[in-house]
């Protein structure tokens, strides 16, 4: 009684003295229900001390959601939290996250949610407070209309409703928001995405209930995501060869179909399938009239089920932003089909991998229209398209596959009260929202088994690993910003930039070439005598061993009987020999079986074929090309001239870069692992050498080695793309230069 009387007391002065003042600015819902609570005897014996006053209406709201008081609330998790979560240093915001995951678990199972003003409202205000959850926390400046939240908060708050972000992609995402307001994230922003949210669900589930495409996709219970080339003025092409066809692109959950349009009607959609394993490619393609390539504006297709590649063309006056939307959200359904099948993963994890990627498209059709003016990173805003260009991206997939194999809560029986420790599951939102994905009606029954990608109080592996990828991908950006920074725009620039990097390969060159002709007669026998040593010093110290055993025997034997030959002396010169034979061991006998092989061929050719004509070798000569045509075949080869020349002047400014140091700690990485290489090399038989060699070429790709194979060179790419490089300074000559 006497803690109810001080807060009630607490509260009426607050509210009678204004104190709210400096935390409410302007009249908001706070104000109301500050005063709602100052007024009612019930609404006091719930304030918990521990929290501040945001946190406190907060959780007052998500205790009218659920029902029950924020005593019982409280109850309840001082029942199922750990001990390290209900410390007092982490108590507040820990039991707000617990409250806030439980209320949106509950508030997101109510159709059309997203429409609901208050929904949006609440968790933005669940963001507020997460920022300042208990009364030692720096004071929020105001929790009005103005109010701003930082990222930190939104990565935390927005995974727990799947709709609005997920783990992966929930930095990117609040990037895009707060491009206009430095970095903090206003409330009249995030309710104008929540709205485009709620425009992309019904367009989605519109499109899916219609009868287009019914016939063909019923068998597989697909949903179009995304339809394209029904509006006259953008177009989309299908090019085939040299043909160009206008038509109709649709997407859907399980491929990408084309209508060729007709007069007045649509012919059968063709399918090119992105679920199944047929090696697909889809990258982006340079298209134009009669098989040139002109525009950049197209995406390719390629799969071993077509006898050959199929363009996409996205017209557009200015830049390429619709074919970049159309291939990041192409390649995300294709690359949610590879992680589903690279780690073997079905049933209600299918759908639950699945849902993630079709959420993530819908999230980019919302932002695009929050960003109209700047064009966005699509692929940057979906997870799948994410992970492979991250650095250790496939680690996130590993661990996004063990947490959706583990779905139940450590399948005890405790796992059901534990429910509110975790955020709602992707296929949890999605059904919410109506989809079922495939046929199989069982499936929605164990919906309420998934567990979302938060954990109150705690990171969870996955934001562990995406955490440390993320630091990882700030060195590539840096390093990426190097290689930017030294590109330059040219063949002969580019050209000469590579003569100057290979001025002292050239210089060595000149070198060598002067001791082979003898230019200074010293240099050259000196360079002969060392080598020729060096060489002979090749055959190892066994084979010397025994090569000066059987000298030695010789010598000893040839003495004995002075200079009488002796049939004793055979066997030991015949011994030098085998010894000899089998130093060379069966590698020189497979290249003189190859010679003679050769050998005895011409010579069969040449005794079997006198008086036959010549075999002529029989080309397909290409279809002719015009003028035009052929000026175009040379522009693009001379700009895949300068592309070759391009990267292999990075190659050099980046090895140019370790050996000088410029960057210590990458260098320092490759002197590491040069001193290892060196050591293999001095210890290890060149017959070994060989083999291991041998078999590292020719078994990395065999099933049971592939995925290691993978790994590592993932591993080795990211760490090349890390790899900053050397700076470059072009100089200009002068016009005198020039002239004389």
């Amino acid at each position: 009684m006497a803690m109810a009387s001080k807060t009630r007391n607490m509260l009426e002065g607050l509210v009678r003295e204004g104190s709210f003042k400096w935390l409410l600015g302007s009249r908001s819902s706070f104000q109301d229900e500050i005063e709602e609570m100052g007024k009612s005897p019930s609404a006091q014996k719930n304030w918990i001390q521990e929290l501040s006053p945001v946190a406190n209406i907060v959780v007052r709201r998500c205790s009218k959601i659920l029902g029950i008081s924020t005593n019982e609330l409280r109850e309840s998790f001082d029942t199922e939290a750990s001990e390290s979560i209900k410390h007092p240093s982490c108590f507040a915001r820990n039991f707000l996250e617990y409250c806030c995951f439980r209320a949106l678990a509950l508030s997101t199972q109510v159709t059309g949610h997203l429409a609901d003003k208050k929904f949006r409202r609440l968790t933005f205000d669940m963001m507020l407070a997460w920022e300042a959850p208990s009364t030692t926390s720096e004071s929020l400046l105001s929790v009005g209309e103005e109010a701003t939240v930082g990222i930190e908060a939104f990565s935390r708050i927005a995974p727990a409703v799947p709709t609005i972000a997920n783990v992966i992609i929930s930095d990117n995402i609040f990037e895009v928001l707060t491009a206009s307001t430095d970095g903090r994230l206003q409330f009249s922003i995030y309710d104008k995405y929540l709205t485009g949210l709620e425009r992309a669900i019904k367009k989605v589930k519109s499109q899916s209930e219609s009868s287009l495409l019914s016939t063909v996709r019923s068998s597989k219970g697909e949903k179009i995501l995304e339809v394209d080339g029904t509006v006259t003025t953008q177009p989309v092409l299908e090019h085939v060869g040299i043909s160009t066809w206008p038509g109709r692109l649709i997407l859907t959950d399980h491929a990408l179909y084309f209508e060729a349009l007709h007069v007045v009607s649509y012919d059968k959609p063709k399918i090119y399938d992105l679920s199944n394993d047929l090696k697909q490619v889809v990258k982006p393609e340079l298209t134009g009239p009669w098989g040139t390539r002109i525009f950049d504006k197209a995406v390719l297709y390629k799969s071993i089920s077509l006898a050959e590649p199929v363009a996409i063309e996205f017209p557009e006056l200015k830049g390429h932003t619709r074919r970049d939307y159309w291939l990041a959200i192409i390649r995300e359904i294709l690359y949610v089909h590879r992680f589903i099948k690279t780690f073997q993963i079905s049933g209600v994890e299918h759908d639950e991998a699945l849902s993630k990627a079709v959420l993530g498209i819908l999230r980019v059709q919302a932002l695009q229209e929050i960003s109209s003016a700047v064009p966005l990173r699509s692929e940057a805003l979906l997870m799948f398209n994410l992970c492979d260009q991250l650095p250790g991206g496939d680690l996130i997939l590993e661990a996004l596959a063990n947490l959706l194999t583990s779905r139940e809560l450590d399948r005890s029986d405790n796992s059901v009260g534990e429910g509110g420790m975790y955020s709602i599951s992707a296929l949890a939102m999605v059904s919410n929202l109506g989809f079922v994905f495939g046929t199989n009606p069982d499936v929605s029954s164990e919906v309420g088994l998934a567990v979302g990608e938060i954990a109150v109080g705690k990171m969870t592996t996955l934001e562990k690993v995406v955490k440390e990828c993320r630091s990882n991908y700030k060195k590539v950006v840096l390093a990426q910003e190097t290689v930017d920074g030294v590109k330059v725009d040219g063949i002969d620039t580019n050209l000469a930039v590579m003569k100057e990097l290979l001025f002292p390969l050239m210089e060595l060159g000149k070198l060598l070439l002067s001791l082979a002709y003898w230019d200074d007669s010293t240099k050259s026998l000196a360079f002969c005598v060392i080598f020729t040593y060096i060489i002979w010093r090749m055959e190892g110290k066994a084979v010397d061993n025994k090569m000066s055993h059987v000298f030695g025997d010789c010598c000893w034997k040839f003495q004995k009987h002075h200079q009488q030959f002796s049939w004793e002396f055979v066997p030991s010169f015949l011994s030098v020999g085998e010894v000899a034979r089998k130093n060379r061991g069966w590698l020189g006998y497979a290249l003189s079986f190859i010679l003679i092989f050769t050998a005895v061929f011409m010579a069969l050719t040449r005794c079997c074929g006198q008086g036959r004509p010549i075999e002529e070798v029989r080309v397909v000569v290409p279809p002719t090309m015009n003028t035009m045509e052929q000026l175009l075949a040379v522009q693009n080869a001379i700009s895949k001239a300068e592309v070759f020349v391009q990267d292999m002047n990075i190659v050099l400014l980046k090895i140019r870069a370790l050996l000088l140091a410029i960057f210590p700690q990458a260098s320092l990485n490759f002197a590491i692992a040069l001193l290892l290489i060196a050591a293999v090399l001095a210890f290890v038989p060149i017959k070994f050498l060989a083999i291991l060699t041998f078999l590292e070429t020719f078994t990395r790709y065999s099933p049971p080695r592939r995925s290691n194979t993978e790994r590592w060179m993932r591993r080795l790419k990211e760490w090349w793309f890390s790899i900053p490089a050397a700076p470059v300074l072009l100089e200009r000559e002068k016009e005198e230069k020039k002239r004389r």
